[in-house]
């Protein structure tokens, strides 16, 4: 009787899987049309009928993030479900399409399917353009002593469907007045700095190029705050979330457990040896006060109390450092947690803050480069390295109340800064070396 039952249950779990099954593309066209809908909502009724303009003057910066936002996440939803939809469908097969008839499943007619369909590529067109017109427009090429910045055609919708840019950046410096240079145009009659120099008279006797200069300074402004703020929440976040944890939820639970007389108060055997060291110079200290005081001798007596005084403090205070470094690996795995999902849903500001670095580091001069690569190669894999890294793991392990392993630091310390020299020459060869060769230059000549 149960051997049927359970039999039952497989049967009714494989029916209702291959029913979800079958039941795929209409649910996954119902989902993309659905999210349409919701896009079209926001366009008639805050937008006027009109596309979602994240440059819009209608509406403060906080309201624009708020629609960008949603816009987002409905496009991605769209084209999630689109491909799914096709994904199904190229699957589904005239048989699968009749054993969905015979279990109940009835689609959608061919012509609302269609219709829907149709309404969907009108909604998302405004948001869309063609991989050609990205090719063309999107990156123009730079001299690579000044800042690296993307650089955005005219058509604002790019910064929707291109999920790898950053939001709301689209500059119109003078520099995006030229075209992309291909190889006919390398080499012309008239020099470069001619050509430049007649492109940026045209771009300053231009009536419209006061406002997109004030426009590029309000989105670059946008773009530094951005990244300002994205940089504390990633310090700020992780750091409150490890005392929150260790305060209200990890603290109580371990201290319920460890406040008891009977638990062992030492984590590792270092613990013991300096508890020890601590009670021995007690006691050489009491009977160096002795003497210094010119008083009596103590009693054997009085020595054990004062002695049996300080195990009890030196007890509490290692019980209470046991406890603290259990607290601070399940703290530190909440901690790290939250910093992974603030990576997660950040993506877009992690695209502008990856700009914002870049504009940094390639608007420094060539020897503040070479000299900010000096400083970090000396101090994570320079000669006197090996002392920093031993500290830091030391208290990485004190931290957790670890043994310091000193098998592992000394091989740690032998291999891992020469993965990172290796990594540091890699990179200086294969990127720093093409983008800014003169950089390269001067740090070979400052490390000399």
């Amino acid at each position: 009787m149960k051997n049927s039952v359970f039999s039952q249950k497989i049967y009714s779990f494989l029916l209702d899987t291959y029913r979800w099954y079958l039941q795929t593309p209409e649910r996954s066209l119902n989902q993309a049309y659905d999210a349409a809908l919701k896009i079209k909502e926001i366009e008639d009724k805050h937008f006027s009928g009109n596309k979602i303009d994240i440059d819009s003057a209608m509406y403060s910066n906080s309201v624009m993030d708020y629609f960008e936002s949603d816009l987002k996440k409905l496009l991605k939803t769209v084209r999630m479900r689109l491909t799914e939809l096709k994904a199904s469908r190229w699957f589904l097969n005239e048989e699968n399409q009749k054993a969905a008839e015979k279990t109940g499943i009835e689609y959608l007619s061919p012509s609302l399917v269609l219709e829907r369909l149709n309404f969907i590529d009108q909604v998302i067109s405004k948001y869309t353009t063609l991989s050609a017109q990205k090719s063309s427009n999107v990156l123009v090429v730079q001299p690579p002593n000044l800042p690296v910045e993307s650089v955005i055609s005219d058509d604002k919708s790019l910064i929707v469907n291109n999920p790898t840019l950053p939001p709301k950046i689209t500059t119109k410096d003078w520099e995006t007045k030229a075209k992309p240079k291909g190889k006919i145009d390398t080499t012309g009659v008239l020099p470069r700095s001619i050509l430049s120099t007649i492109t940026r008279l045209q771009v300053e006797l231009d009536p419209n190029s006061e406002q997109e200069v004030i426009q590029s300074f309000r989105q670059a402004q946008r773009r530094t705050i951005i990244s300002i703020r994205f940089i504390l929440l990633l310090i700020i976040v992780p750091l409150l979330t490890h005392q929150i944890a260790k305060a209200f939820v990890v603290g109580p639970f371990i201290e319920k457990f460890r406040n008891t007389e009977q638990m062992q108060i030492f984590l590792n055997s270092e613990m013991e040896e300096e508890a020890l060291g601590e009670l021995q110079r007690f006691e050489e200290k009491l009977q160096f006060e002795n003497f210094i005081r010119n008083a009596p001798p103590l009693l054997p007596e009085q020595i054990e109390v004062e002695m049996k005084k300080r195990a009890v403090e030196l007890a509490e205070e290692f019980r209470y450092e046991s406890s603290n470094a259990i607290k601070n690996v399940f703290a530190d795995i909440f901690s790290v947690g939250a910093f992974i999902w603030l990576l997660l849903v950040s993506k877009s500001s992690i695209a502008v803050i990856k700009d914002f670095f870049d504009r940094i580091v390639y608007g420094l001069s060539d020897s503040a480069k070479a000299f900010i690569i000096i400083l970090f190669t000396d101090i994570f894999v320079g000669f006197h390295s090996p002392h920093g890294w031993e500290v830091l793991l030391e208290g990485v392990s004190r931290h957790w109340g670890l043994p310091a392993n000193r098998d592992f630091i000394f091989l740690f310390i032998a291999t891992f800064p020469v993965i990172l020299d290796t990594i540091f020459k890699y990179w200086i060869f294969r990127y720093l070396n093409r983008i800014s060769p003169s950089a390269v230059a001067t740090y070979r000549n400052m490390n000399e």
